[in-house]
């Protein structure tokens, strides 16, 4: 299996990859990557939190423009994650139509690879697929 590596900080790979926020140990809200303090209190101490796999579509929007090396039409959505957290991030294995993408829609995360180096490591991204 060639080498991968996760193409963002907060994600988690192996045998069971997962989000892990930071959490602020003062008064719990919870951030994507490392903060320097709270925006919510100010608090400057943070612990890290697994972020459950499950969540809702809490608003989504089918994008037609992108980068040139970018495919469209595809789902950009709001993910609200069960046990707290939010998330934006794509919605995959779904036809982008607003008949097939809902609000409220139950989403499970998802790995794929992003892109692969001239020497075979793997860039793994995340997103969501309807559960």
């Amino acid at each position: 299996m060639a080498q991968q590596l996760p193409y963002v900080s907060y994600l988690e790979l192996g045998s069971d990859p997962h989000l892990v926020a930071q959490e602020c140990r003062s008064c719990r809200a919870l951030f994507l990557d490392r903060r320097n303090a709270c925006a919510r209190c100010g608090g400057h101490d943070f612990g890290a939190r697994r972020l459950a796999d499950d969540g809702t579509v809490r608003a989504f929007t089918i994008v037609h423009r992108a980068s040139p090396d970018v495919r469209v039409p595809y789902v950009s959505a709001i993910v609200d994650l069960d046990d707290g957290g939010v998330v934006k991030a794509n919605v995959v294995d779904v036809e982008p139509d607003p008949a097939r993408v809902l609000l409220g829609m139950r989403v499970r995360l998802t790995t794929f690879v992003v892109g692969t180096d001239s020497q075979g490591t793997q860039a793994i991204g995340f997103g969501y697929r309807p559960a």
